[in-house]
């Protein structure tokens, strides 16, 4: 089975990195690390190699792949043994990445969009494409109820005025094109009830939402533990510094509103109550694609003592998000070859604010995963 993968974003750090990182792997330069498809519960799905990912993709800019890939070099994402080695594979991935089309209506923005995927599919006679949401971070999008439907939603895509948010109107434009759909941020996507519409009458999956990477990772993963130990959380503040195109992107008040809320729902929906306290992000330009997060947690224990710990995360965000891209790419293809249909919530590992009625503990979320990979059918 021959996929392809369709970036929004394409010239992006994490999209950069994820195409140099599987370029890598099938030109035997590197390890697949970082990615969980390759540990042993998930190996056996079925899952097409990481090499064989074709990649194409929309972006605002016009820098060319190989240019991008040398400032990550010189950022310290990318290693420079490997990066340089690989200029014939971008330059040719760099053919397939196309100007973000506008139109008059998004109707015509969205036919534009599509028939750029269909293009990029039948060029390299792929059997499945995803598309993946990489761009930069929507505001918080107000949708009018008049446009509830689907129906309503196609009248309205042909007024001159914006109906849709960009991240909306690209899983629009993906299930006209008869693509699965990933949002790997925290943007509007497809939770819209006309997109979901759309997406069932199409037969299609898809998945998100904004990937979990790091502060959010840890959160995961040490609030089941006061949970379990019936340790009362009283405060959960954490301050996340931020560089690179992300950090500017989330200095916009309303994109980093966005961004906080998708943050703290994983406190509430394991404690089952929300402390206090807030995730404040800040665009700290000297840090680049590198981002730190400072944790303070106080809670009480046995006969009221009132405790505290204490944590910092230090990471770059591309190299830590590009693996679980791939991954994406690879599980959301073969649930889409194996006949699945709406939201995938099993894949609730790998995001912040997952689709559906679905645990946000890590080992619960592993438990999802593992199962649905054991289940999906050979295709």
């Amino acid at each position: 089975m021959r996929i392809g993968i369709w970036l929004a974003g394409a010239r992006g750090s994490v999209a950069v990195t994820s195409i140099v990182g599987a370029t890598a792997v099938r030109a035997g330069l590197a390890d697949p690390a970082g990615c969980v498809t390759e540990l042993p519960p998930l190996r056996d799905a079925n899952l097409p190699p990481l090499g064989d990912l074709v990649f194409g993709g929309h972006d605002i800019t016009g820098i060319p792949l190989v240019k991008k890939a040398d400032s990550l070099v010189t950022a310290g994402v990318l290693p420079g043994g490997i990066a340089g080695s690989l200029g014939a594979e971008l330059a040719a991935v760099d053919r397939d990445i196309r100007p973000l089309p506008s139109a008059g209506s998004q109707r015509e923005t969205a036919r534009l969009i599509t028939a750029d995927i269909v293009a990029f599919r039948d060029r390299h006679g792929l059997d499945r494409v995803v598309v993946i949401n990489v761009a930069s971070t929507e505001p918080v999008a107000d949708h009018d109820p008049a446009h509830a439907g689907l129906a309503a939603l196609e009248a309205a895509l042909g007024e001159t005025r914006a109906v849709l948010p960009p991240s909306a109107l690209l899983a629009y434009a993906a299930f006209r094109a008869g693509c699965a759909f990933v949002d790997f941020t925290p943007s509007t996507g497809a939770r819209l009830p006309a997109l979901e519409e759309l997406a069932a009458e199409a037969g299609l999956p898809h998945a998100g939402r904004d990937g979990k990477t790091g502060e959010t990772l840890v959160k995961s993963v040490l609030a089941p533990m006061f949970a379990m130990r019936d340790l009362r959380v009283r405060t959960w503040a954490g301050t996340n510094l931020l560089g690179g195109g992300d950090g500017a992107n989330l200095a916009d008040p309303a994109a980093n509103a966005a961004k906080a809320g998708s943050k703290q729902r994983v406190l509430r929906e394991i404690l089952g109550y929300q402390p206090q306290g807030s995730s404040h992000i800040e665009y700290v330009d000297d840090l680049g694609d590198f981002k730190t997060a400072w944790d303070l947690i106080t809670f009480t224990g046995f006969l009221g003592v009132g405790m505290r710990m204490e944590f910092s995360w230090h990471g770059c965000d591309s190299a830590l998000a590009a693996p679980l891209v791939l991954d994406l790419g690879r599980l959301v293809a073969v649930a889409h070859a194996a006949g699945r249909v709406g939201p995938l919530t099993e894949l609730a590992f790998f995001f912040k604010d997952p689709l559906g009625d679905v645990p946000h503990a890590l080992a619960d979320q592993w438990a999802l995963l593992t199962r649905f990979a054991r289940e999906l059918p050979h295709v």
